[in-house]
């Protein structure tokens, strides 16, 4: 997945933990409220340790936000490779079967 915007405090602790029941102000871990007892609530450095790799991690992949947007569309993309015949010849019928099904108006 995409993350469109930088990491928070709250990514790091759904990282640390994903079935973490928690609230916290202002992304400040010194207000964060755990609400479950049988699952261990991270320490201040480990969630900053784990934001700190979360946002090497989103500036890596700058070239793939900036990618995104001048992409064709998925649709034509594959549209596209099916005109040119890039399918198995499995693929390409499973195709054909719903474009002769749902023709295109020609109107």
């Amino acid at each position: 997945m995409i993350r469109i915007r930088p990491p928070k405090l709250y990514h790091a602790i759904k990282s640390l933990q994903p079935n973490a029941q928690f609230s916290y102000d202002n992304g400040d871990y010194n207000t964060l409220k755990w609400y479950d007892d049988s699952i261990p609530k991270p320490t201040e450095e480990e969630c900053n340790t784990e934001l700190a790799r979360l946002q090497s991690d989103f500036e890596a992949k700058e070239y793939q936000r900036n990618r995104r947007p001048e992409y064709p569309d998925i649709g034509d993309q594959l549209d596209d490779l099916f005109k040119a015949g890039a399918f198995s010849t499995e693929m390409a019928a499973k195709i054909q079967a719903v474009k002769d099904k749902y023709p295109k108006d020609n109107t």
